[in-house]
């Protein structure tokens, strides 16, 4: 699960991140919803061991990112809005990289990198210096690699840009499935029918803080609106 305390990240006279709170337990698909400079990616950056807080904690699985970062990383999956990867490997090649940094052995690794890989249709291109590929392919090797040790904790920072709408779906139902075995799932995304259609829970942040955090219908009992998009604009408009 993920567990994030009284959560501030300051960047000069910029609260980038203001007195956060959170748990997400195992088995729910979380979606963080907000505007540009919500304080989503820098609180996702921090859960990932990223950045240092500057003050408050986030605990994956129990182990705390800053005390026991290799721990607590050996359990997550982290897919950043722009994914590094080595250009130069193939996508099998980085498969097989990734899978022996999580200490995965052989058998299981081609396992899984296989079925990984054919869910997202990368037969194709295993073989191709990942530098000749287009963005949505490499964004579909990203996830592949963040997913091939089967990670207690999954964490994605706008994961459906780039993709087209088969391998969203693809990916959708994947963390759906992961959500449904009892991994902790949470997704930052703009795209509000994501959250309506997936989220068991959604939180919205504005201006660094968390604004509003349940299920759509606690939100639209809560906010007196009948769609989420109404929802969050009245709680993200500066001038309301």
């Amino acid at each position: 699960m993920i567990e994030i305390e009284q959560l501030k990240k300051q960047f000069g006279d910029l609260r980038a991140v203001d007195d956060v709170s959170l748990a997400v337990p195992g088995g729910e698909f979380f979606v963080i919803l907000g505007p540009n400079a919500a304080g989503k990616t820098t609180t996702i950056k921090v859960m990932a061991g990223l950045m240092k807080p500057t003050s408050g904690s986030v605990r994956i699985c129990g182990f705390d990112i800053g005390t026991s970062p290799i721990e607590a990383r050996r359990r997550m999956a982290y897919v950043p809005d722009f994914p590094f990867l080595y250009d130069k490997l193939t996508p099998a090649e980085f498969f097989r990289f990734t899978g022996k940094l999580f200490g995965m052995k052989d058998p299981a690794m081609e396992a899984k990198a296989e079925h990984l890989a054919n869910r997202f249709n990368l037969g194709d291109f295993l073989a191709k210096p990942i530098e000749s590929l287009s963005h949505g392919t490499k964004q579909r090797v990203a996830i592949v690699s963040a997913l091939m040790h089967s990670p207690e904790v999954v964490v994605f920072d706008e994961p459906m840009v780039g993709l087209d709408p088969h391998h969203s779906r693809v990916l959708k139902d994947i963390l759906r499935e992961q959500a449904d075995a009892g991994v902790t799932v949470f997704v930052s995304t703009h795209q509000l029918s994501v959250a309506e259609e997936m989220a068991d829970r959604i939180g919205i942040m504005h201006q660094g803080r968390l604004v509003a955090v349940g299920s759509h219908e606690e939100l639209q009992a809560a906010n007196r609106d009948s769609t989420l998009e109404s929802i969050f604009l009245s709680l993200t408009d500066d001038d309301a």
